[in-house]
């Protein structure tokens, strides 16, 4: 079984109170923060977290971020990072690396994979891991109560088997990294198709059948 869960993070004033969050349901979510941090690092706290909070299960683990920053990060830049001394490529230190080295960590020996999506749009989960975030900051620039929220636990019995037995989803989702420059060619052109970014490539896959 798959466990589907967003991460987010957000900061008041980037730098300034900050949060995270993690959420796969309303009974299975956590959150945290700092009086004083940036919205990456709450974006990479909350997938440490994730992935320590499921360490335990055997489930595989669809991460769903609105961050490029940590994709890549995760996905694309951290081997690199690693073989040259958690360095970047013109030798200047990778920013956050702490976070960074723990998450490397933690996904040791684990099955996952991350998927982009834009946030502030309505996605349930991506909005409600951000609602969460944004509500310990602010809670952290008020003075008032941390909410963390119930952690994870497996699900057993009836719920689990409702989740084992649910539809495998019937659209695929495909995730690509993009270069600056790919990305500038590829909205030029949906531009002067009048469409979105994403409305073109799936023209393309349509036409190509």
């Amino acid at each position: 079984m798959t466990i589907t869960a967003a991460a987010d993070g957000s900061a008041l004033g980037n730098p300034g109170p900050a949060g995270w969050a993690w959420y796969i349901d309303a009974d299975r979510w956590a959150a945290g923060g700092w009086p004083h941090g940036t919205n990456n690092m709450g974006e990479l706290k909350a997938v440490l977290e994730l992935f320590r909070a499921t360490a335990e299960v055997d489930d595989d683990l669809l991460v769903l971020c609105d961050s490029q920053y940590v994709i890549n990060s995760v996905v694309k830049w951290m081997p690199g990072w690693k073989r040259k001394g958690w360095r970047k490529a013109d030798g200047s230190p990778v920013m956050n690396v702490e976070l960074m080295k723990d998450i490397d960590a933690a996904l040791a020996g684990r099955r996952y994979r991350f998927e982009w999506v834009k946030g502030h749009v309505g996605h349930e989960l991506n909005e409600a891991a951000d609602e969460r975030a944004r509500a310990v900051a602010t809670a952290y620039q008020r003075g008032g109560e941390i909410p963390a929220g119930p952690g994870f636990r497996p699900l057993t019995g009836a719920a689990a088997a409702r989740a084992a037995a649910a539809p495998a989803p019937r659209a695929h989702r495909l995730v690509l990294e993009l270069s600056a420059d790919e990305w500038s060619a590829l909205e030029r052109r949906a531009r002067d198709a009048a469409v979105s970014p994403e409305a073109l490539l799936r023209s393309l896959a349509v036409g190509s059948r």
